[in-house]
């Protein structure tokens, strides 16, 4: 039997800092987690696993080079956390594990399952690819070297969720010890029938087969490092990409190509792991995160996206992918960036925090003066809201005139094209620094499911 890692999510110190996690009156995140870490720990052992809690003053880098120092291939890992949101209506448990990893899914329904076996009141949000989190992946579900999932147990911030937390702790920590108790006998007779010997699989890139083999490792499709280069991606200084020596071959979990505007599709019947690249986009590779540019996605193909993610949005706003369309034609934006980022600044329409629905600011502009609401300008009705957006990202990436009539409270502001590219909006239209992240990931997920990358 394989050992069990287990590690309570944020308490360690990024950058000399120590990070509580998410805040609310009278505990952390961090606080939360260790009590329960600290009763799931003594009750896994006294089951007679082999249990390795990751100490807590250690950064989010340090306590993934600390599992990956001691872990095997028959080991799972496990960091738990807990939600938290602007609304405090939002509640409940998940899990979240790598995407396109069937087995991994499977895993996580486990282990949630068990959860809400021994806290049937606490709902569930199900089991969740790591690809719908706000920057498209979670370090914990990518960089360890054996099987992992992150459990989000609960959110603080709802006050239903966080007396379950403080009150249920020892059921909630008995839920997690079942689960992993149950995966952890799942990977080691995986492991078991496998051992070293990976088992192959093929490669289609673009829709033809690749000449040379993949290799199955935990349930994650690898590719050769050689078709990497291929692809025209270069990895030599990226250390965060895993790569495995396997047959004098060095190989690399494709699912990590997914950061490089690569598609990564699994074909069960034919046990194909298949890529798919920018090349088939009527745009450069490179040029996926210019503001400036030509979107690719029609209004349906918006709309439906829009859909899937919150499917109360098209009643209201069925116009919207079409006034993103033209407004950004008008002016020579890029309609898919802007139409994500839209997404990122008002969770697909859901309106959290500060922003209001009537106020039609879709681009989460900000206030003018202290005098001004405090959710920023409003707007008169949804296509000039969707205007002004427009022309503040132009003001960002461009140093060309508006062609239409100025309706940004804020273009003045800005230093003409000091952000051409959405990575460069990070820290200048919002302080967090993976705020161009969050827009590309979500113009990847828009993309793949609009079928064009």
């Amino acid at each position: 039997m394989g050992q069990i890692f287990i590690s309570a999510g944020h308490g360690g110190y990024e950058g000399g800092v120590l990070d509580p996690g998410a805040i609310v009156p009278g505990t952390t995140e961090a606080a939360e987690m260790i009590r329960i870490r600290d009763l799931v720990v003594p009750e896994l052992r006294s089951r007679g696993f082999g249990v390795l809690a990751v100490p807590d003053d250690l950064s989010n880098d340090q306590a993934l080079s600390w599992i990956n120092s001691r872990c095997r291939i028959d080991d799972v890992a496990l960091e738990i956390h807990a939600g938290s949101f602007n609304n405090p209506g939002a509640r409940g448990a998940s899990v979240y594990y790598i995407a396109n990893n069937d087995a991994r899914k499977a895993h996580a329904e486990l282990l949630l399952l068990a959860l809400l076996r021994r806290v049937p009141q606490m709902p569930s949000r199900g089991a969740r690819a790591d690809t719908v989190t706000g920057t498209g992946s979670l370090t914990f579900t990518r960089r360890i070297n054996c099987p992992s999932l992150l459990m989000e147990v609960g959110y603080l911030t709802n006050p239903q969720d966080l007396d379950l937390i403080q009150n249920r702790r020892r059921d909630i920590a008995l839920g997690i010890a079942d689960g992993m108790a149950s995966w952890s006998r799942a990977i080691a007779g995986d492991a078991g029938e496998s051992g070293q010997t990976f088992p192959e699989i093929n490669i289609s890139v673009n829709g033809g087969l690749y000449d040379e083999k993949g290799v199955i490792i935990n349930n994650n499709a690898y590719i050769p490092i050689d078709l990497v280069d291929l692809l025209g991606i270069d990895l030599a200084a990226v250390q965060e990409v895993r790569r495995v020596r396997y047959r004098n071959v060095v190989y690399i979990k494709a699912i990590d190509l997914r950061d490089y505007n690569i598609a990564v599709g699994w074909e069960s019947a034919t046990r194909t792991v298949t890529l798919k690249s920018m090349i088939n986009l009527p745009i450069c590779a490179g040029h996926i995160d210019r503001i400036m540019g030509k979107g690719n996605t029609s209004d349906v193909q918006m709309l439906m996206f829009l859909k899937s993610n919150n499917e109360n949005a098209p009643e209201r706003y069925k116009d919207l992918p079409r006034y993103y369309r033209e407004e950004a034609a008008t002016e020579g934006v890029n309609h898919d960036i802007a139409f994500c980022q839209m997404c990122v600044e008002t969770s697909y329409l859901r309106f959290p925090g500060s922003l209001r629905p009537e106020d039609n600011n879709f681009g989460g502009i900000g206030a003018v003066s202290n005098g001004s609401s405090t959710s920023g300008p409003s707007f008169n009705d949804p296509r000039i809201g969707v205007r002004a957006q427009i022309q503040h990202l132009k003001a960002y990436a461009s140093t060309e005139p508006l062609v239409q009539e100025l309706v940004d409270p804020r273009f003045r502001f800005v230093r003409r094209g000091v952000a051409p590219l959405v990575s460069q909006l990070s820290g200048r239209w919002d302080a967090d620094p993976q705020y161009g992240d969050k827009i590309m990931a979500i113009l990847r997920r828009l993309y793949e499911a609009s079928g064009l990358l």
